[in-house]
């Protein structure tokens, strides 16, 4: 699923002024907190759910199961992707 977000608030819960810096700013931050920060940020967004054209992507921020994109015109997208669950031990037998 794919999400526009508002560019300041993104701005603004990561501290940051540019959209390189985040990623910079997420390495110092625990997991939970940026799982925290990016739902936090999904659900204040007013769309249900966005398109993005993959060709106008000028960079993207790779968040464990979190893609933040931005496009040329300064938008931010949150793409997230479900992770399956394997936490499924095999036998010793």
């Amino acid at each position: 699923m794919i999400i526009k977000l508002e560019t300041d608030l993104v701005y603004s819960t990561f501290n940051v002024e540019m959209f390189e810096q985040i990623e910079l700013a997420t390495q110092v931050m625990a997991p939970s907190m940026i799982e925290y920060y990016l739902s936090d940020l999904a659900s204040s967004s007013e769309d249900e759910s966005s398109y993005i054209n993959k060709s106008e992507i000028q960079n993207t921020v790779y968040l464990d199961e979190y893609m933040l994109y931005i496009d040329y015109s300064d938008n931010i997208y949150l793409e997230f992707t479900e992770k399956d669950d394997d936490y499924d031990t095999e036998s010793l037998w």
